[in-house]
């Protein structure tokens, strides 16, 4: 899945609003095997921009509880999110503990910045709704779904939380700003 390869992008996001960090966290569902997969090339990818890369699991919601507290006694830096219908379910919980812990957190979708989260880039989930619509629209006038062409996402999406940032106390450089689709004030 494209979610899962944006992951180096949302490394060099959260380094660049937190600069001071040595260590990343990712928060991964240990029952996502898409996602667990994904950790060697994450891990590489931390390792490229001289970040150290620690994995926390959580797969309920009493185990996020668990985890931001586990990630506060570590004295964790920043939390990456993986993508996860789970996580992005409960996303409102990740965001207030990331905001408890003082956690600069990044996410794969808007959604979780728009409940509270930090940043969010990744693609657009409405977008990916739409194209399924006029998909279905397209078997419903009779063409053959073996017929209709494969699609990758092409809009990606940088949403930035200035309400969460000042609440870190983190300035968002202005080179990350004028990246942003949406800056949520």
């Amino acid at each position: 899945m494209i979610a899962g390869m944006l992951e180096p992008k949302r490394l060099e996001l959260l380094r660049e609003i937190a600069p001071n960090t040595s260590t990343v966290h990712i928060l991964v569902n240990p029952n996502n095997a898409g996602v667990l997969q994904d950790i060697p090339t994450v891990a590489a990818a931390a390792g490229k921009i001289g970040l150290g890369f620690e994995v926390v699991q959580a797969g309920t919601e009493s185990e996020i509880d668990t985890a931001f507290a586990s990630l506060s006694r570590d004295k964790a830096q920043a939390i990456m999110v993986a993508n996860d219908a789970f996580f992005t379910i409960r996303g409102r919980q990740i965001a207030a503990l990331a905001a408890r812990y003082a956690l600069p957190t990044v996410y794969p979708w808007r959604e979780q910045a728009e409940v509270g989260g930090l940043l969010s880039y990744g693609t657009s989930i409405r977008e990916a709704y739409r194209q399924m619509g006029i998909y279905v629209g397209q078997v419903l006038k009779g063409a053959k779904p073996a017929d209709l062409p494969v699609q990758q996402p092409t809009r990606f999406e940088l949403v930035i939380n200035l309400k969460t940032a000042k609440a870190l106390g983190l300035d968002i450089p202005p080179s990350v700003l004028a990246l942003a689709d949406e800056v949520i004030e």
